[in-house]
């Protein structure tokens, strides 16, 4: 507040053992975030913030937020928003409030379920449809996928985030496309985990949807659906070929706004996969910090950093843990096009043969992201 009386724009700051950051959100909303994580990033911090405002519209509507009228009856709607935003601040399977794009999942019947869906997205007589499995995307309808940040990411993050429920009819506002008037999210519970999800107005009614229209379009694919279930947190078909090296996986495509990310991979190994996560997500931030050009859709960069960009690197590497041979993590990050992967691998994984690896990989999982 002192800073911006003398026109000084101040967004973080560091302690000894801390890192504060603080956002203003449309002149009306101040979220103040602090951690005592060693080597916390900014980045990090700012992108919490952006998806914990965005929570808060999601569930209680910008004009709310902006046009405060009622500090306690505001206080007493925002409760609707904790748990949501407790997720954030624990230790998710997912990574899509730092990435800023879409879980996903990968079905090896995903061309089955894509046609199903679009279906009955038809009979259902709304454009917004989609398959969810642990918060994470199985498919989607065209209007799904088209949705803004950050409610493509809010919306499944939600879903996987509310306590099982054979139905549901959730007012939501969309944060990008309606930030003002409440769309309607409807969820039916397939299989346990497995949600089908519907943003719609006024109709159809919830009625309308059970249980002659589920069985119709999903009674037939059961055994698809059932294939769907432990791909949560495993992300990929099983049996995709991976490296024997491979301890996790973040790929992101960066147009489409959409990410792969699991640790399942030789989960009999160390690290933990609780720590393998925090691993990725620290070296994300960093790369994404230091090394990597802005994100699409990210603050424009300066014109006088323009023809700095033909000097952007598109690929590193970070080895972590102790000097001794065979101990410690290894971390490598590359760019191709729209895509960017981060992968984390054993100690015994040779450091000379990282980009290899790493180039490979991406060669193997492009046709599926």
């Amino acid at each position: 507040m002192f800073g911006q009386n003398l026109e000084v724009q101040l967004s973080s700051a560091r302690t000894k053992d801390s890192t504060v950051v603080w956002k203003s959100f449309h002149d009306s909303i101040t979220l103040i975030v602090l951690s005592s994580e060693e080597d916390t990033l900014e980045l990090r911090l700012e992108r919490l913030l952006q998806m914990v405002f965005g929570a808060m519209v999601l569930l209680v509507g910008l004009e709310e937020l902006t046009n405060i009228r009622n500090v306690e009856r505001l206080k007493k709607e925002l409760k609707a928003s904790y748990h949501l935003i407790d997720s954030f601040l624990g230790d998710s399977e997912l990574i899509g409030d730092l990435t800023q794009c879409v879980d996903c999942v990968i079905s090896p019947e995903g061309s089955l379920l894509q046609e199903a869906l679009s279906e009955f997205a038809e009979a259902a007589d709304t454009a917004f449809v989609s398959l969810v499995v642990s918060g994470r995307v199985v498919a989607a309808t065209e209007s799904w996928w088209r949705l803004g940040t950050p409610e493509a990411v809010l919306l499944p993050w939600l879903v996987g985030s509310l306590p099982p429920q054979a139905a549901r009819d959730y007012p939501v506002y969309l944060p990008h496309g309606s930030p003002t008037v409440p769309h309607r999210l409807l969820t039916l519970t397939l299989l346990p985990g497995l949600e089908l999800c519907l943003l719609c107005g006024p109709r159809p009614p919830l009625s309308q949807l059970e249980p002659q229209l589920l069985e119709r379009w999903w009674q037939p694919l059961l055994d698809p659906l059932r294939a769907c279930l432990p791909l949560g947190p495993r992300a990929l078909p099983a049996g995709f070929p991976l490296h024997t090296d491979i301890l996790g996986l973040l790929l992101l495509h960066l147009e489409l706004k959409r990410c792969l990310f699991t640790v399942e991979h030789s989960g009999d190994k160390e690290p933990s996969l609780e720590q393998r996560r925090r691993l990725l997500r620290s070296f994300y931030t960093l790369v994404t910090t230091m090394h990597f050009p802005p994100e699409p859709g990210q603050q424009e960069e300066k014109v006088e950093d323009a023809a700095h960009q033909a000097q952007v690197p598109r690929a590193c590497y970070l080895v972590s843990g102790t000097e001794e041979p065979g101990t410690g993590s290894r971390l490598v990050a590359l760019q191709l096009g729209p895509r960017r992967l981060l992968l984390l691998l054993s100690a015994q994984s040779p450091t000379h043969g990282l980009r290899g690896l790493a180039t490979h990989t991406l060669h193997a999982l492009t046709p599926l992201l």
